[in-house]
């Protein structure tokens, strides 16, 4: 055969292995979701979005909380940066997710802390030498070697390796709620979830500060509560880490669902329902009132009657709280004022508290922790005019007096809706291991059940 032959068929042979090495290759390469253009749920598709942005909004803060080196709390360890993951969700519901937040199967960066080593849109594929293909198991193993405070790396798509530092913050992480839940609220010792109503108001980075901190003073102020009390149920592990609770994965947006409805029938025994009627009526009277004035306008334009109705529902909110929220609740004035003392110390405004609030209060977005009833706000009231910044308070509460606030909503109904403390919860969580919070569940549930295996 001749030389030139021999040399054309040997370089046929390899650009034919070639050929069949690459397409081997496409075919055992993992499949991710992309956009393409479907019709998705347009709620999901904004609270995606939501739950984003609050991710943006807090994760500086959290890093800015740590720079305090407080002596005087417990401790956790935080990671500067936050991911999620579509895994486990439905097909379109994975698209939505790719279309808000460019999230897909694989443990994506949504947010981050100044000084972070990763970006927004990272997409991590081995955590510390583990390339399970669960996401899942990759969130459990993060968390683990976090909690471990030592340096570790992670592996991207792209093929580099990153190295990331843990860092130290008082105990209480800040979470919000899924996305598919995004009503949920639960206050616990180890976490704080927030309801997607909270981002709404916009926050600014004294705000999202204020946020971080006052869910510490949670943990702080009402811990020892929190672990005293006698609940019915026992935390036997950890089998189940609470990284996973708000991470996208599906079956954490499952036991949020379920977790919703056990509030929802504790809320329904604390209040009347003449009393839910009266906050329903409250409520479409401020949106019809929204519906001709810009959401941006002043609060001038709001009465009394509606400021006070305001405060009613915030009231009720706190009122309905269950389970070891309901314990929680207890301490939201002391977590107020140990937030107000660390904002303070870190140079922040610590009027951001009541900023927050008024913005809430404007949007007519009650249901959460960060619009205070009247009793706390008169009472973080006294501890900014011990500091002389009664009149400011005044300013930002557009002329409204924490005080006279008090003796108005006492009077009315949703009062009546506050329990006093008991280290005996008068609920009995029986066969639902959700009467406590989604939190708590997580924290005595095996990962298999959790799992829905």
């Amino acid at each position: 055969m001749p030389p030139v032959r021999v040399f054309l068929d040997r370089c046929s042979l390899w650009a034919m292995l070639a050929l069949v090495s690459l397409l081997s290759a496409c075919a055992s390469a993992p499949k991710y979701t992309v956009d393409d253009g479907r019709k998705v749920d347009p709620v999901l598709l904004g609270s995606i979005s939501t739950y984003g942005a609050g991710e943006r909004a807090i994760r500086p803060a959290i890093a800015r909380s740590a720079t305090l080196k407080d002596t005087e709390c417990d401790k956790q360890w935080e990671l500067p940066f936050a991911v999620v993951s579509s895994q486990g969700w439905e097909e379109t519901d994975r698209v939505a997710w790719v279309r808000a937040l460019g999230v897909d199967e694989r443990l994506t960066v949504i947010a981050t802390s100044p000084g972070s080593p990763l970006n927004p849109g990272d997409k991590i594929i081995a955590v510390a030498g583990n390339d399970s293909a669960e996401a899942e198991q990759q969130l459990l193993a993060l968390s683990e070697i976090r909690d471990r405070g030592r340096a570790f790396s992670v592996l991207l798509s792209t093929g580099r390796n990153v190295v990331i530092q843990p860092f130290e913050v008082c105990r209480g992480y800040t979470r919000f709620a899924p996305p598919n839940t995004p009503k949920m609220q639960d206050y616990h010792w180890l976490m704080s979830m927030h309801p997607l109503e909270v981002p709404l108001a916009s926050m600014t980075e004294d705000e999202a500060l204020w946020l971080v901190l006052w869910s510490q003073g949670v943990s702080e102020e009402g811990g020892a509560r929190m672990k005293t009390v006698h609940y019915g149920s026992k935390i036997a592990s950890t089998l189940y880490s609470i990284f996973t609770i708000a991470t996208g994965l599906k079956g954490a947006a499952l036991a949020a669902d379920a977790a919703v409805s056990a509030a929802k029938n504790a809320a329904a025994s604390a209040v009347s329902e003449v009393l839910k009627q009266q906050l329903i009526d409250q409520g479409k009277a401020l949106a019809l009132q929204k519906l001709r004035e810009s959401f941006t306008e002043s609060l001038e334009s709001m009465t009394k009657s509606q400021v006070l109705g305001a405060l009613q529902k915030a009231a009720a909110n706190r009122g309905a709280l269950s389970g070891i929220s309901y314990i929680a609740s207890t301490a939201f004035e002391r977590a107020d004022t140990w937030a107000f003392a660390r904002v303070e110390k870190l140079n922040g405004n610590p009027l951001a508290a009541f900023s927050l609030h008024q913005k809430l209060l404007e949007r007519d977005l009650t249901s959460n922790s960060m619009i205070m009833d009247a009793e706390r706000l008169s009472a973080l009231n006294k501890v900014a005019a011990a500091k002389g910044f009664e009149t400011e308070v005044v300013a930002i509460l557009k002329g409204i007096k924490p005080d006279e606030m008090v003796a108005d909503v006492g009077a009315m109904p949703v009062a009546s809706a506050r329990k006093r403390f008991s280290y005996t919860l008068d609920n009995d969580p029986g066969a639902n291991p959700y009467a406590n919070g989604l939190i708590d569940a997580t924290l005595s549930m095996p990962l298999a059940t959790k799992k829905g295996k």
